[in-house]
């Protein structure tokens, strides 16, 4: 697709953008607001001091309904990667991955029990390719709907909860990871605890029709600010969370890109369920014997922000090309460059002192743990 921004998907809020000021960029097809006028760095610390509210409309939303019965169609979608599907409670979300017959990551995403079917939010540039890919392996047990009539917002930070109870009282009883459908004056609002900065914070479906209303109502409140893609990724980044085609792709395993978390045990080594899904022998595999390269978190030693491609050195004598950064920049909260990348797993030890080439010198960067910055969700 051409990055003419005549040929460029709008979301419903593109005229509140506008109106805003905000700075339009072409991303995954749409264009999105990178920043507004408080300039990123300001966005990122008012999301982390009070709440930020993103535009994600452009990432797919889907609903699962099972032509049979729900424990069918949890079966079937267990099967297309390494995660528990059955015995998510209702109310309920969970991270998930679709995963190849290689063990790479086809997309990260979020699904959620809503009682008669599971409600799923995917990646932006994936979505057309996941909705073939669900439609392909789960036409005997679900139909696959993708849902284009909604927006989805982020509202984000330490008073999230008091700006959306403000509209909809019922989300203060709500921890992380729970969902909620709630009928309102702006029509029946989808709603997850859950984010992408590392804060507490909601995801909200809203019908588009009624969107820019609910998003003017939030942005009427002092604590509220509209918040573009530039504070979105460098706050994700202190998050130590992945973004996808970056951080995590096709050539990358779960188990590789510290994602074991989101790998139940009923799903590993020994486990109930273990297996049955795609590329299952080499994920099980380095979780028995551990991968080759582990992405890592990285604090370079100077000023110079270590980016995406920055090559990474061990520190022997002449030095041996070990890794490669995927995501770095600017941590506005640490007031220091930050990155994550693969390394070795020789190398992966925290404190392991190593070298990024950065314009064709080689700087001092460390191995450190991820995140870079304590998460704060509503346990």
């Amino acid at each position: 697709m051409s990055e003419h921004s005549t040929e460029l998907k709008q979301t419903p809020l593109h005229a509140l953008h506008l109106e805003l000021g905000a700075k339009m960029v072409p991303f995954a097809g749409y264009s999105m607001p990178v920043q507004y006028p408080m300039g990123v760095m300001a966005e990122h610390l008012h999301t982390r001091a009070h709440a930020g509210l993103f535009d994600v409309s452009h990432m797919g939303q889907v609903i699962l309904t099972p032509k049979h019965d729900m424990a069918a169609l949890e079966a079937g979608l267990e099967a297309l990667m390494p995660v528990a599907v059955s015995g998510l409670a209702e109310g309920r979300q969970r991270y998930g991955m679709f995963t190849n017959a290689q063990g790479g990551i086809l997309d990260d995403l979020m699904f959620a029990n809503r009682g008669d079917h599971l409600f799923m939010v995917v990646n932006a540039a994936c979505k057309a390719e996941d909705i073939a890919h669900m439609k392909a392996h789960l036409a005997d047990v679900a139909q696959v709907q993708p849902v284009t009539d909604r927006a989805l917002l982020a509202l984000q930070g330490p008073q999230a909860e008091t700006a959306l109870a403000a509209l909809v009282p019922d989300v203060r009883a709500m921890r992380f990871m729970d969902v909620l459908s709630v009928d309102t004056l702006f029509g029946a609002l989808w709603i997850s605890r859950s984010g992408y900065t590392g804060e507490d914070g909601f995801e909200i479906s809203v019908p588009a029709t009624t969107v820019v209303d609910f998003a003017r109502l939030l942005l009427d409140r002092p604590e509220v600010a509209a918040i573009g893609l530039g504070a979105r990724d460098s706050l994700r980044l202190e998050a130590g969370l992945c973004l996808y085609g970056h951080d995590i792709d096709t050539g990358t395993s779960p188990v590789q890109a510290g994602l074991v978390w989101g790998i139940q045990k009923s799903r590993r080594t020994g486990g109930a369920r273990e297996g049955g899904f795609p590329g299952a022998d080499c994920i099980l595999a380095e979780l028995a014997d551990g991968p080759a390269q582990l992405r890592v978190g990285l604090h370079p030693q100077t000023r110079a922000p270590m980016r995406e491609g920055t090559e990474i050195w061990d520190a022997s004598e002449g030095g041996q090309k070990i890794g490669c950064v995927t995501s770095g920049g600017f941590g506005p909260s640490l007031g220091a460059p930050i990155a994550m990348g693969y390394v070795d797993s020789g190398h992966a030890s925290t404190g392991t002192p190593l070298w990024g080439e950065v314009r064709g010198k080689r700087l001092p960067v460390t191995v450190c743990d991820l995140p870079f910055r304590p998460s704060t969700y509503k346990r």
